[in-house]
């Protein structure tokens, strides 16, 4: 892999914040149906390695939030706890919630914004960045911050992954915005300890120029295909979407792992595109990754090299997958699924 050197971040317009003694993060921390997103839990980690304080926000509909903010509490490494609930947070999009980042920010004592690299992050962190006219970094794999110099350098994969681009925020940034690869940082845990939780008011968006229609959740009984340690996906070659649920299911079910599948397969209608693994999808990194009939695009490697145990099947014995495979099979799927399925339930 590639590893690139890139320039310092430039300097931005100079505004006015308050001084702070060190590092102080404000972490975003999402949640769905009570509990926290496992890839804020990972932000969470991110910023306590840059070794100062640590503020959470959470942001809700005053119904969701009731048994959120005590988990949230109790996250080792969590100092303070701040949570505006209001209506228009119940369904939250990046323009209902950006102007009370904005305002939580103007003149304070932050120094790092973070949150996780997820759908609605990626689309609040830089409006927030670009209101407050300082540069966001994204899909970070590694923090270190410099006190003395109060820089931040950040690693970050480029080019699908072929690549490790560091990217060094300087002293002239004054807060500083990142997302966080989740599978590069270990979730936050629960602790004895308990942060202080504070209520901020809500910032009132009267017109808003998006309105929340609908949220649909694909439901299953099988583990989060972001968070499962062993994950099983089908690619191209599993024909339409009658061969892939019955290929594969069998053989999840048995292993108690969650459903890939790569781009090929969901533009072919095969699977959900919440299913999709890759640079366009989620990036995995479970104990177990099996490849079925995936031909390894360097865009689907991008989401899973990283697994522990990559096991790949493919009928091309040239197929990129085995590249990067730890075990590899050159034969055809449908006789080696099957009878793989066979001895696990034996």
């Amino acid at each position: 892999m590639l590893r690139a050197r890139v320039q310092t971040l430039p300097k931005v317009f100079a505004r006015t914040y308050a001084s702070a003694t060190g590092p102080h993060a404000l972490v975003f921390l999402e949640h769905r149906d009570g509990a926290i997103d496992s890839g804020s839990l990972s932000a969470l980690t991110a910023a306590k390695q840059l070794g100062g304080e640590v503020t959470g926000v959470l942001v809700g509909g005053p119904e969701q939030l009731k048994d959120v903010i005590p988990q949230a509490q109790k996250l080792d490494g969590l100092n303070t706890l701040l949570h505006a609930s209001a209506a228009q947070y119940a369904a939250p999009i990046p323009e209902t919630i950006s102007p009370l980042l904005e305002s939580l920010l103007s003149g304070s004592k932050y120094t790092h914004v973070v949150s996780a690299h997820s759908s609605s992050a990626k689309s609040l962190l830089p409006r927030v960045a670009a209101k407050l006219d300082v540069p966001a970094i994204s899909d970070v794999t590694s923090v270190d911050h410099d006190s003395s110099s109060n820089a931040t350098t950040f690693t970050r994969p480029i080019y699908a992954g072929n690549a490790i681009a560091t990217v060094r925020a300087s002293s002239n940034i004054p807060i500083k915005f990142f997302t966080v690869r989740s599978t590069a940082f270990k979730a936050a845990e629960a602790s004895s300890a308990e942060a202080k939780a504070s209520a901020i008011d809500a910032v009132e968006v009267t017109d808003p120029p998006t309105v929340h229609i609908k949220t649909e959740i694909t439901k299953s009984d099988r583990p989060d295909l972001g968070v499962a340690s062993r994950v099983v996906s089908g690619g191209r070659a599993l024909k339409n979407a009658e061969t892939f649920k019955a290929t594969l299911e069998p053989l999840a079910d048995v292993l108690g792992a969650a459903i890939g599948a790569s781009r090929a397969a969901v533009d072919a209608g095969y699977a959900d595109n919440s299913l999709q693994v890759g640079q366009t999808g989620k990036v995995v990194a479970p104990e177990l990754y099996m490849a079925l009939g995936i031909s390894g695009a360097i865009q689907h490697l991008a989401g899973m090299k990283d697994s522990k145990l990559i096991v790949a099947v493919n009928k091309d014995p040239d197929a990129p997958i085995f590249q990067v495979a730890d075990a590899g099979l050159v034969a055809d799927l449908y006789d080696v699924v099957p009878e793989l399925v066979e001895k696990l339930k034996q």
